[in-house]
């Protein structure tokens, strides 16, 4: 971790001109304040009385916009898995003021000194929110986990229901949490484990605010509690994904297996970071037993996800399975309707669905139409993120031109390669003939360009001579 020392307001001056260049919109129209003003004073009329349910939510401690609540109960030798979603569409009409804003959006939007919301933030993080300060509207998916880890849908209502407390990703204790949460993630990552599924999670290089108002960059591995409360939301998006694709409809996550040549590329990137990786593994197996608290193998998993051909959305299709490589599984987004506009069209159909009622035309049509928008969000998120951590590194290299580096190649190619810094959170392209992944190397920094954010690195050895 590394704070960066910012005393000419260099990074606050490039997050604002990164807002500019992707037209991020931190603001709202009036007439969509407006309109979400009076939506956020509708009073739910189709909903159950769920208030007695010990509802929690789990998020990272500064989160606002809670999407998912849960209870846990047991049931013979299954477990009951009830996960409230903010039930979005209770306060946006089809077609209204509020809708068209989030079909231009796509998707909430994060930077570190403030997010760009889907929906205006009297509904994101105040009325729509899981929030443990009133009851709330939410659509509850009642997953049915059996001991092997498989879930199906039993039940999805409208109802209220009232949390009963904001826990934290960095503070939970497993007093805090559901007797059977534990018990829950287990079952649910064996049965990934099981079908052979190749999540990979490594350490995320990311850019966070600190409370003195500097910044901070760092690689940061998930928490175990934050792998845990994904299961949850793991096993509810399959269990959807599997309703809506024996109804003949929907809208799913897929992706495509990684092509051979990129496996055969990742093995030399084992060999090189001195990784073992045995002839016979699969990619799957070996992605599952790599470990992120081990740099070498944790910059082998950050590898292996840019080597994906990555995820979008697809419309279901009559004669096709959609299919996600990494999941192992037929896969579908629902559990995040305040922060993707997909997840609200998911949620109604399988409501509706769920209820022996037809999937409203509005939905059907969506589904055609939002993988475009989905997956337009989604680019313009990643580039986001990547253009933040540029010119972090940037910012926190400013001044140290001439200094040498030592750092670890991570992946090569025949103009040059990828390094991993041995002693920043910096990940750099290197121009350079001959490197070999995970050769250690020294560079020198030729120069910094804040205002282009890039890095520019040459081997030592050429600099000197």
């Amino acid at each position: 971790m590394k704070t960066i020392v910012d005393a000419t307001n260099v990074l606050n001056q490039g997050l604002a001109a990164i807002r500019t260049e992707f037209q991020v919109d931190a603001s709202f129209p009036p007439e969509v304040l407006a309109a979400a003003q009076q939506a956020a004073a509708r009073v739910p009329s189709a909903h159950a009385d769920r208030t007695a349910s010990p509802f929690v939510t789990l998020d990272p401690a500064t989160s606002t916009d809670l999407d998912q609540a849960f209870c846990i109960e047991p049931s013979g030798h299954d477990l009951l898995l009830h996960y409230a979603i903010a039930d979005v569409g209770w306060f946006v009409d089809d077609g209204g003021l509020i809708d068209v804003e989030a079909w231009r959006r796509g998707e909430t939007l994060y930077l570190p000194d403030g997010k760009a919301n889907l929906y205006p933030p009297v509904l994101s993080e105040r009325a729509a929110s899981l929030l443990p300060d009133g009851p709330r509207p939410a659509i509850v998916l009642t997953v049915r986990v059996d001991p092997d880890g498989a879930g199906r849908l039993d039940g999805v209502e409208r109802a209220i229901i009232r949390s009963r407390a904001k826990l934290a990703y960095d503070t939970v204790r497993p007093s805090d949490l559901p007797a059977s949460f534990a018990e829950l993630a287990r079952r649910v990552q064996a049965a990934e484990a099981q079908r052979g599924a190749a999540r990979v999670d490594p350490p995320e290089q990311e850019v966070a605010a600190r409370p003195d108002g500097r910044f901070e960059l760092a690689f940061r591995p998930r928490l175990s509690s934050e792998a845990d409360n994904a299961a949850l939301s793991l096993v509810a998006n399959l269990a959807v994904a599997d309703m809506l694709q024996a109804h003949g409809t929907g809208l799913f996550r897929v992706m495509a297996e990684p092509e051979e040549k990129a496996v055969q590329r990742l093995r030399i990137s084992a060999k090189g970071l001195g990784v073992a990786w045995p002839d016979a593994m699969s990619l799957e197996d070996f992605e599952r037993a790599l470990v992120p608290d081990d740099p070498r193998q944790a910059a082998l998993m950050l590898a292996i996800r840019r080597a994906g051909p990555g995820a979008s959305y697809a419309p279901w299709r009559a004669g096709a399975k959609p299919w996600h490589a990494a999941m192992a599984a037929t896969y579908a987004h629902a559990t995040a309707p305040l922060r993707r506009l997909a997840d609200r069209y998911v949620l109604r159909a399988v409501l509706e669905i769920a209820n022996g009622r037809p999937v409203p035309a509005v939905a059907a049509q969506a589904f055609e139409a939002l993988p475009a928008v989905m997956d337009r969000a989604d680019a313009i998120a990643g580039r986001i993120e990547r253009t933040v951590i540029d010119l972090a590194e940037a910012v926190l290299l400013s001044g140290k031109e001439g200094s040498l580096f030592r750092a670890v190649v991570t992946e090569a190619d025949e103009r040059g390669g990828k390094v991993q810094l041995c002693d920043y959170p910096v990940v750099a392209r290197l121009s350079a003939k001959g490197l070999t992944p995970g050769a250690v190397i020294d560079m020198r920094l030729a120069a910094v360009d804040q205002l282009r954010r890039t890095l520019t690195f040459e081997r030592a050895e050429a600099a000197a001579a």
